[in-house]
C-alpha cells in the first residue's frame, strides 16, 4: 500500500474543516496507520507493563479530534502536530492518575504493614511533562519543538513547516531545549 500525499491529506483535512463528513471518512484510514506510528513512539517510551495499549492511544485520539469541533487544519503537519499533542495530554493524565492513585487517591487508609512497596515507572514522564511546562514558560517555541519532534515525531523539516520558521532555527531550538530540559530534570539549577 502508498502512503497518501501530503497535498491528499491536506485537501481531506481542510474539507472536513468546512464540515464534509465525507472527508473524514475518506480521511481516517490514510492517517490511522501513521498515527499507529506516533503512538506506537510514544508507548515504546513507557514502561513494559503499561496497561494502556497503542490501538486504545490512537482510538482515544482519534475521539477527541473528532469531537473537538471544526479545527481550521493548515495541512498534514498541522495535524499531526495537534495529534501528537493530544497523544502526551493522554499519556501525562494517565501516568498523573495512576500516581495519585499510587499515593492513596481515595483509598480508605491502612496501616504501613500492609502496603505493598511501589516503584516510580511514570515519574519519568511526569517529570518530563514538568520540565516541558517550565520551558514552555520560557520559551514557548522551543517547548512546541520538543513537543513536535519528541513525541509528535515530526521531522526537522515538518516542524519548521508547522511553526512557520527556518530548519536552522528548529535545529537550534531542539539542541537547546534538550540541554535544558536535561538541566531541569536532573534537578541542576
Amino acid at each position: 500500500m502508498t502512503l497518501p500525499s501530503t497535498h491528499e491529506v491536506t485537501e481531506l483535512l481542510r474539507a472536513w474543516s468546512a464540515g464534509d463528513q465525507n472527508a473524514l471518512e475518506k480521511l481516517t484510514p490514510l492517517v490511522y496507520k501513521e498515527l499507529h506510528q506516533v503512538a506506537r513512539r510514544y508507548m515504546a517510551k513507557e514502561r513494559s507493563d503499561h496497561t494502556l495499549q497503542t490501538t486504545a492511544l490512537v482510538n482515544e485520539v482519534y475521539l477527541r479530534l473528532v469531537d473537538c469541533g471544526r479545527v481550521r487544519w493548515q495541512d498534514r503537519a498541522h495535524f499531526f502536530a495537534v495529534s501528537a499533542q493530544l497523544m502526551r495530554r493522554i499519556l501525562v493524565d494517565f501516568a498523573r492518575s495512576r500516581n495519585y492513585q499510587k499515593r492513596g487517591g481515595d483509598a480508605p487508609h491502612v496501616s504501613l504493614d500492609e502496603v505493598p512497596v511501589v516503584g516510580r515507572e511514570d515519574v519519568n514522564l511526569v517529570a518530563l511533562d514538568d520540565a516541558l511546562r517550565g520551558l514552555a514558560g520560557v520559551d514557548e517555541r522551543k517547548g512546541k519543538v520538543v513537543e513536535l519532534r519528541f513525541f509528535g515525531g515530526l521531522s526537522i523539516e515538518e516542524t519548521a513547516e508547522v511553526l512557520k520558521v527556518s530548519g536552522e532555527t528548529v535545529a537550534r531550538d531542539w539542541r537547546l531545549a534538550k540541554i535544558w530540559l536535561l538541566r531541569e530534570m536532573s534537578g541542576a539549577s
